[in-house]
């Protein structure tokens, strides 16, 4: 706890120092920067997890930055969510999550609360666990990435970039992608659960954005659900966040996505395959219409071999161990074509 204390401090002197840039000239080049604050008998501070170089360079590139928030505001937790409330109080309602490194925008602060909207959700959160100012914008410029919008419903989802490709899945209109990058041949690369795919640039929109909250819409589900199903996913949503890791089956350091879905399920008995393939297979077919929390849902590539698992968690959608860079997230499940859909538990 003291080492992490000490570090944030010198990140956070760091930042500060590279937060002149934004204000004031800019010098011939990053050395200079390096060998002026020396001189001011700092350099030997600067032992963080990024160089000063890096520091500055971040500051400039966030210069004038916004990505569509006037005041941003960032939720600075170790992991998991940071509760929003409907008032500025630790008994306030819960309204919805904004999880770790998701951006806001900041209404008011008073009170070591923060008024702020993200997404769908306004309400309050505490100031202690939110970056704002400068702090926010630079830490906003390490996050921000790209996606691939689909603006239209039934996208097809190639494994090449051509028409003749055979079509590994397809999304609905809104769903978003990670994007790798746009060819000269009228295609977008693009990333689903990890694995590499195309789609036409007609059809998609490219966009900056930052993560935002969670609505509690997305964290509840229907009534009559069993118990042993409502803590179950109720169980696996605390680790919307954490990160994915080939092979990994931690919830909380790593796992792939059956490894997350194994480890969920171990907590109430049940034993699974670390393989979303097997796992198909380890449990009653059932059809979309009767699924229920708790029930996993199986996708593919374009023959229909699986690939990929998700727990669906109510409301149309899903949660599961996505990729490198998006780790456990909460999905529509029909963010890809599902293939099949199993009941584990039977209650």
């Amino acid at each position: 706890m003291i080492k992490n204390k000490k570090n944030r401090q010198i990140r956070i002197i760091a930042m500060g120092m590279a937060l002149c840039v934004l204000v004031s000239p800019i010098p011939a080049s990053a050395a200079e920067s390096s060998a002026l604050m020396a001189s001011g008998g700092v350099a030997s501070v600067l032992e963080m997890e990024r160089s000063l170089e890096e520091y500055i360079q971040i500051a400039q590139d966030a210069q004038g930055a916004s990505w569509g928030y006037t005041n941003i505001g960032v939720a600075n937790v170790e992991s998991g969510n940071l509760n929003i409330r409907a008032v500025p109080s630790t008994d306030g309602k819960l309204v919805g999550k904004l999880p770790k490194d998701a951006a806001c925008e900041v209404i008011e602060t008073k009170d070591g609360w923060c008024h702020i909207k993200s997404g769908e959700v306004e309400g309050y959160v505490s100031r202690e666990f939110l970056h704002t100012g400068p702090e926010a914008t630079i830490r906003a410029a390490q996050l921000v990435h790209t996606v691939a919008i689909a603006n239209t419903d039934g996208l097809n989802v190639r494994q090449e970039p051509n028409t003749s490709s055979e079509i590994v899945t397809q999304v609905g209109q809104g769903e978003e992608m990670e994007y790798v990058e746009t060819g000269a041949d009228g295609w977008v690369k693009i990333s689903i659960d990890g694995e590499d795919a195309y789609v036409s640039q007609e059809f998609v929109t490219v966009e900056e954005k930052l993560d935002t909250a969670i609505t509690m819409t997305e964290l509840l589900y229907g009534q009559g659900v069993s118990d042993v199903r409502v803590d179950l996913v109720e169980y696996a949503k605390q680790f919307v966040g954490n990160p994915y890791v080939w092979g990994g089956t931690s919830l909380t350091k790593g796992a792939d996505c059956s490894g997350f879905v194994l480890a969920v399920f171990k907590k109430y008995g049940i034993t699974l395959s670390h393989s979303s393939r097997a796992q198909a297979n380890e449990g009653t077919k059932i059809s979309a219409s009767d699924l229920k929390p708790g029930d996993l849902i199986f996708y593919g590539n374009g023959k229909g071999n699986i690939n990929h698992v998700a727990i669906y968690i109510g409301g149309g959608q899903v949660i599961h161990a996505s990729s490198p860079k998006t780790g456990i997230k909460i999905s529509s499940y029909k963010y890809r074509t599902p293939v099949k859909c199993v009941r584990v538990i039977q209650d």
